[in-house]
């Protein structure tokens, strides 16, 4: 283990000594704890972003055009064939 200095508010310095002492755990094994914890949750989606991505998931899924997949590499060669014939030949309609 290597031994560290940490400066922490009051407030936080009260929740620790309360945890330690209501878990009857040193200090320190509290702090690993909630660091290992933390460190899980990182890059995780929070119950509320998970939902708003849900939500937009199930707009937009019903927005996607059915077709089969010849279809689709039909379409993908068209502006494949567009691309390489370079830009447009008439002006954009505004």
């Amino acid at each position: 283990m290597v031994k560290m200095t940490f400066t922490l508010d009051e407030t936080t310095v009260a929740q620790l000594r309360q945890a330690a002492a209501r878990l009857q755990q040193p200090q320190s094994a509290i702090i690993r704890n909630a660091v290992q914890d933390y460190a899980h949750r990182i890059g995780r989606l929070s119950e509320v972003e998970r939902l708003r991505l849900l939500k937009v998931f199930d707009e937009v899924v019903p927005t996607i055009p059915r077709r089969t997949a010849q279809r689709t590499d039909a379409e993908l060669d068209a502006v494949r064939r567009a691309r390489r014939q370079g830009g447009r030949r008439h002006p954009a309609e505004r």
